[in-house]
């Protein structure tokens, strides 16, 4: 059974990024398959792992001998900012994002803030006005860190947000924080099993501002 959207109003949407309002799955997946294949992995087994989550805790919870998950995570961040091609919007999210109020909405998400601009950038989608990277937050998800300063940053109670996700690990932090979910599957590779409401994209859905609260609907 589809679980249906949200029909209560919002303070404020937050969105993670990679996965959510773009793709960069075949940048990331180039620089993390050479980093792989240097450290003796199993390619194949381990790009699921890499998504949703702060480069240096994936590199770190593989424990492997000899390697500094800082000093490789940030080897990583350069490589992926000098490879930027195939990155490209979810389709419908820059309309999308052009008629949310910029005071509404912001961007959670695990990757460092030069990477995220450049993706950004490169996906012609806009900064927005509060931008929590992976520099911001004390712990990177799934715990809920982000995505509460994220709603402190906009002045809205964590639990008057709709958060929209699309890995694992940040719909954990969503969840985490009280607020409520949308996953977005376009980069899905298969089915997941949620609770929460799924979208493909953002083509078919619309937004209904009051001048107070923001309400998720589908497009007619």
């Amino acid at each position: 059974m589809t679980t249906p959207l949200p029909t209560r109003a919002f303070g404020g949407f937050l969105f993670d990024m990679d996965g959510t309002i773009l793709s960069s799955i075949a940048s990331a997946e180039r620089a993390w398959s050479a980093w792989a294949t240097r450290q003796g992995l199993d390619v194949a087994a381990f790009l699921p792992t890499i998504h949703g989550v702060q480069s240096v805790e994936t590199i770190r919870r593989l424990n492997l001998p000899g390697v500094d998950p800082v000093a490789e995570a940030h080897a990583l961040t350069e490589a992926e900012m000098l490879d930027l091609d195939d990155i490209v919007p979810i389709a419908g999210a820059a309309a999308f994002l052009a008629v949310l109020p910029p005071d509404r909405w912001a961007i959670v998400t695990s990757a460092p803030k030069r990477l995220a601009e450049v993706r950004l950038k490169a996906a012609g989608l806009p900064l927005p006005g509060v931008f929590v990277t992976a520099e911001d937050a004390e712990r990177s998800k799934p715990a809920p860190d982000g995505f509460l300063l994220g709603a402190k940053k906009l002045g809205i109670a964590p639990q008057d947000c709709l958060a929209f996700e699309d890995a694992p690990a940040g719909i954990a932090a969503a969840e985490a924080a009280g607020m409520t979910v949308v996953v977005i599957t376009e980069t899905h590779r298969g089915a997941m099993d949620t609770p929460h409401a799924t979208v493909a994209d953002y083509r078919d859905l619309a937004v209904e501002w009051d001048g107070a609260s923001l309400k998720l609907e589908h497009r007619v």
